[in-house]
């Protein structure tokens, strides 16, 4: 397993004067002055709700991809994004989020027991709330994207399926907001897959969270079509794979859950050390989504992220 990045380290060492500071899997965030939180990424990699190791510039390209993708799309749904002052910092509009993941799926996917092809497989049709053709397969388009609403792992069991009568009679979403949450979010993947596909990729499937502002406005929440939040493959090889019953070459974080599904790890107890070359592929990979996606090349930031962060609040104080 790869030691720690210097970014990884280098956070432990911001000391702003800032209360409310809150620690995520991949994140860490302080209040601002106006409402506002400041999100700094690191390079921890998490799958199974566990963090696996470190992937040099992974925090890098979520935060910059992410930003990239709230810019373009302000026009779509309103976003929480307000500035980037940092290659691995966010300044963000404080949001009360919504307490269910909204993932949409343009293909039948997955490998764990709540995944929709593990239950398809199994004889299930009517999942989270869809009635699904037969004759499916494995990674193949679905007919029409649907929206699969989950529990975040905090309020129950993780990617536990939701049907629209869940989510509203547990309160996860006000009936009044339903509607809108889906809308905002088959937007937003319509748009995601277009622009994919003039990268030469396939937007398979992603998570969205939504979340609430003080004026109660919806706006699009934490980072959006990133390799963490999205699964993309390579259009070009997809078909051959599929008609092969292989998995398609993925540009995001695949590569470490295949390498840990193939010793036999599900995330429970001490996860298995898997080959170097699985992280020098994954780190790799988002790079490539980053400059194939936005068109830029990526150049990291300087380290030490601690001044340059500390330097470059002052504007935005």
């Amino acid at each position: 397993m790869p030691p720690g990045s210097d970014n990884d380290r280098t956070l432990s060492e911001i000391e702003l004067p800032l209360p409310d500071e809150r620690k995520g899997k991949v994140r860490v965030s302080w209040a601002l002055s106006g409402d506002r939180r400041l999100f700094v990424t690191t390079d921890r990699l998490s799958a199974f709700d566990r963090i696996l190791a470190c992937v040099p510039y992974k925090g890098q390209v979520l935060n910059q991809l992410a930003w990239w993708w709230f810019d373009s799309t302000r026009s779509i749904v309103a976003n929480h994004a307000l500035a980037i002052p940092d290659p691995n910092a966010l300044v963000a509009t404080n949001v009360t989020i919504l307490p269910v993941e909204m993932v949409v799926r343009g293909h039948i996917t997955g490998v764990t027991g709540t995944s929709l092809w593990t239950m398809y497989e199994t004889g299930e049709r009517h999942l989270y709330g869809h009635r699904l053709p037969d004759g499916l397969h494995k990674n193949e388009a679905l007919p029409t994207p649907i929206i699969t609403p989950t529990t975040k792992a905090e309020i129950g069991t993780h990617d536990e399926p939701l049907s629209v009568h869940d989510v509203v009679s547990l309160g996860l979403v006000q009936a009044t907001r339903w509607d809108e949450v889906c809308a905002a979010a088959l937007a937003l993947f319509e748009h995601g897959r277009a622009v994919a596909e003039k990268a030469g990729l396939i937007l398979a499937d992603t998570k969205y969270e939504f979340g609430i502002d003080a004026d109660g406005q919806l706006l699009v929440a934490d980072e959006m079509h990133t390799p963490d939040s999205s699964r993309y493959w390579e259009a070009s090889t997809y078909l051959d794979r599929l008609a092969a019953g292989e998995e398609p070459e993925s540009l995001d974080k695949e590569p470490v859950r295949r390498a840990f599904a193939e010793l036999g790890y599900r995330g429970d107890g001490n996860p298995p050390e898997v080959p170097d070359v699985v992280w020098e592929t994954t780190s790799a990979r988002y790079v490539e989504a980053y400059e194939r996606i936005t068109g830029h090349s990526f150049v990291p930031g300087v380290a030490p992220i601690a001044d340059r962060i500390r330097a470059n609040l002052e504007g935005l104080s």
